[in-house]
């Protein structure tokens, strides 16, 4: 069983190298290829910085540092540039948890939904980095609690792997040394979303809220009760069940 780690904080991140350590503990056939350079927030983006056509990467302790997207990163692997085509692809572990709807703009994500687009598992892996109480307050590296997230993420492969193809599925974990998983759902919004601080004729400054409370059962509620969450995410396909209007053009 091979497997591809991602992520979309770097190749150089704390996140993907106790992801990589942990899944290579299990047995498991590891390649490491993650962006050079931090590309949060890109979503599914297929983005690379090229020359005469060509998409740059160097080796890396790792593996390899790639100039791309995390999602790019993906569809290179697919087509076999890091060695065979991976069956599963991990992405992460993330600085930050990727909570509620707003998974649509995480780059951890669009990196497991677009292995899902290639015919493979995927499994997005996040851990909560905002310390409990009511001011915004973020957990330094150094105290964060990789390893919790790691091995709950290595001890899922071997499900993920008898899963059907594309499937997708989205880890969030607290910061503590041990977590309980739980199945939750996606909330309305994430921990935080943004807001207006203030705006002018020609500017706007944005800020970050927390949404309160957090729906039952939700991943957000859950998180913040000290569970892991998880939760499949329904790669992109077409509804069926929406009538669409049509009409014949003529020639």
């Amino acid at each position: 069983m091979r497997v591809l780690i991602t992520n979309d904080d770097g190749a150089d991140a704390p996140g993907i190298r106790a992801l990589a350590s942990s899944v290579r503990d299990r047995g498991y056939e590891t390649v490491v290829a993650a962006p050079a350079e931090e590309a949060s927030g890109m979503s599914a983006a297929l983005t690379a910085v090229t020359e005469d056509g060509r998409v740059a990467f160097r080796t890396h302790p790792l593996g390899y540092a790639v100039a791309a997207s995390p999602a790019f990163i993906v569809v290179l692997a697919a087509l076999g540039v890091f060695g065979p085509p991976p069956d599963l692809v991990l992405s992460g572990i993330n600085r930050g948890a990727n909570t509620g709807r707003g998974v649509l703009h995480s780059g951890t994500v669009g990196a497991a939904l677009t292995a899902a687009n290639q015919g493979f598992r995927g499994l997005a892996v996040s851990l909560d980095v905002i310390a409990p109480g009511d001011t915004f307050t973020v957990t330094e590296d150094a105290r964060l609690h990789w390893s919790t997230a790691a091995d709950l993420a290595a001890d899922l492969l071997d499900r993920l792997a008898d899963a059907p193809h594309r499937t997708v599925l989205n880890l969030n974990v607290p910061d503590r040394p041990a977590a309980e998983l739980r199945r939750a759902t996606l909330a309305s919004f994430g921990q935080v979303r943004m807001a207006v601080a203030e705006h002018g004729a020609d500017f706007a400054r944005l800020t970050l809220e927390r949404d309160e409370p957090p729906e039952e059962n939700s991943d957000v509620a859950l998180l913040s009760q000290g569970y892991a969450t998880l939760t499949a995410l329904q790669p992109v396909t077409e509804a069926p069940n929406i009538s669409i209007p049509t009409q014949r053009i003529p020639r």
